[in-house]
C-alpha cells in the first residue's frame, strides 16, 4: 500500500525526522488559509497523487504569495497528472500539500527498502539527492552507498556514518544524518514497510538536514497489523478494477499491455509474464487465483480481466494441483455465459485433472486455442494479440 507525501511526513515528524512546516488542502480556499497560517516567504505547491516525477508533470509549483498558491492549488486539484510513473491513464488530483519553502545548499538521497533477494533491509544513502536513484545507479554507481540490516537488528552508529561519508557533511551533520538513518530504520521495522524513501534529504543554508519529500509502500499483507496504517489509504488513488479483485480474494495488478493473464501461483504469474514478453506481446494484468480458487472465484477473475479495454486476448496459465483443472474450465464457462464480451483465449492446463477440464472447454463452445507448453503459449497468444492490433 502506498501513502501521500503528506502522510508521510506526518510519520516522518513521528519518528523525529524534521521536515518542512505546511497543510493540506483539498481546495483553494483551504489551500490559501494553509498558506496564510505559514507566515511570509514563499510556498511550494505539491500535488498529492501516488507517483514520482510530478515536477516535471506540472504537480510541484513555488509561489511567492498565498494567493498565489491558491490560483496553483485551483490549477491542481481535480486535473489528471500523467507521469512516467502513471501511465498515459494517469492519477487524478484531489488533494495538495503547501510547505514553506526551504533555502537548499544540497540534496542529499536516503531510502531503506526491503532487499528480498538478501532477506533483509537495506539502507541506501548517496549524495546525489533530488534524482530517480535508478538514474544515479546508471550514470555514478560509486555514490550510492549501502548496507543490510537483518531482522531483529539496528544500525551501529559507526555504520550509519560510514554511509555518509562521501556526503560531504561536517561532524555536527553527520551526527544528524546518522540520528535520521536510525530513526528511518526504526520506522520501517515498526510500521512494516517495504520501502521509506526520503529523496530529497536537503541540507539547508543554515546547515540543517530536512526531509523535503518522502515516499512510503508498506507490506499490504501488515495492514490488519497495522490498523493507523490501513486508515491512511486512499482508495480513489486505486485502480477500480484492483479494488473489486481485493474484494473477492484475487492478486490483481493492472499494467499497459493488451494480453490478459489469469494464472495461479505468484511466481508461476511472474514468470508467465516473461515468457509473453519475451514472444514480443505485453501483459495487460498480473493475476494470481491462488492455489484453492473456486470455480466462482476464476469467474469473477475473469470478468475483471475482461473490464479492461485494452485486452484483446487472453492466456490462461494453469498447473492444477490444489486448484484443479477442472475448477478451472468451469469458471471460465460460467464467467463467458455472464460476460457478453468475448475474445480469442490460449489455455495451457497441466495437472490434476486436466482431461476433464480440457473436456468440459472444448464442449463450451468457447474461442479458445490449447498450448502444450510455456513456449508455445506465449509465442501463439502474442500472434492471436498483434492480429487484433
Amino acid at each position: 500500500m502506498n501513502i501521500h507525501e503528506y502522510q508521510a511526513k506526518q510519520l516522518l515528524k513521528e519518528y523525529g525526522i524534521s521536515v518542512p512546516e505546511g497543510g493540506v488542502a483539498a481546495t483553494p480556499e483551504e489551500a490559501l488559509q494553509a498558506a496564510g497560517s505559514l507566515g511570509s516567504g514563499k510556498y511550494v505547491v505539491k500535488a498529492q497523487a501516488h507517483t514520482g516525477g510530478r515536477g516535471k508533470a506540472g504537480g510541484v509549483k513555488v509561489a511567492a504569495t498565498p494567493t498565489e498558491a491558491a490560483e496553483f492549488a485551483k490549477q491542481m486539484i481535480g486535473m489528471t497528472l500523467v507521469t512516467h510513473q502513471t501511465g498515459p491513464s494517469g492519477k487524478i488530483v484531489r488533494k495538495v500539500w503547501i510547505e514553506k519553502a526551504t533555502d537548499i545548499a544540497r540534496e542529499l538521497y536516503l531510502a531503506v527498502v526491503l532487499d528480498r533477494t538478501a532477506q533483509k533491509l537495506a539502507v541506501i544513502v548517496s549524495p546525489m539527492g533530488g534524482m530517480d536513484i535508478e538514474a544515479v545507479a546508471a550514470s555514478n554507481p560509486e555514490l550510492i552507498f549501502r548496507t543490510h540490516v537483518a531482522p531483529g537488528q539496528k544500525l551501529w552508529p559507526f555504520q550509519a556514518q560510514k554511509l555518509l561519508c562521501g556526503c560531504g557533511l561536517n561532524a555536527e551533520q553527520m551526527k544528524a544524518g546518522e540520528s535520521i538513518i536510525r530513526n528511518l530504520l526504526r520506522l520501517a521495522w515498526e510500521k512494516e514497510a517495504s520501502l521509506v524513501e526520503i529523496n530529497p534529504l536537503a541540507v539547508t543554508g543554515a546547515g540543517d538536514l530536512i526531509a523535503l519529500d518522502a515516499k512510503m509502500n508498506f507490506d499490504d499483507s501488515a495492514l490488519p497489523r497495522q490498523a493507523a496504517i490501513a486508515a491512511m489509504e486512499d482508495r480513489e488513488q486505486t485502480d477500480e478494477l484492483e479494488l473489486e479483485a481485493q474484494k473477492h480474494g484475487l492478486n490483481y495488478v493492472r499494467l499497459e499491455g493488451n494480453v490478459g493473464t489469469m494464472v495461479n501461483g505468484a511466481g508461476l504469474a511472474m514468470a508467465t509474464m516473461d515468457v509473453i514478453k519475451m514472444a514480443g506481446a505485453e501483459p495487460a494484468n498480473f493475476m494470481d487465483v491462488g492455489g484453492g480458487a473456486s470455480a466462482e472465484r476464476i469467474a469473477k477473475g475473469f470478468e475483471i480481466i475482461l473490464s479492461d479495454k485494452n485486452v484483446n486476448a487472453i492466456l490462461f496459465n494453469v498447473f492444477g494441483g490444489i486448484l484443479r483443472c477442472d475448477n478451472l474450465a468451469t469458471g471460465v464457462v460460467e464467467a463467458a455465459k455472464k460476460v457478453k464480451r468475448q475474445v480469442p483465449m490460449i489455455i495451457r492446463l497441466e495437472g490434476t485433472n486436466v482431461a476433464e477440464g480440457r473436456a468440459i472447454l472444448e464442449k463450451s463452445g468457447l474461442n479458445f486455442e490449447m498450448a502444450s507448453s510455456m513456449k508455445e503459449a506465449a509465442e501463439k497468444i502474442a500472434k492471436v494479440a498483434a492480429a487484433k492490433g
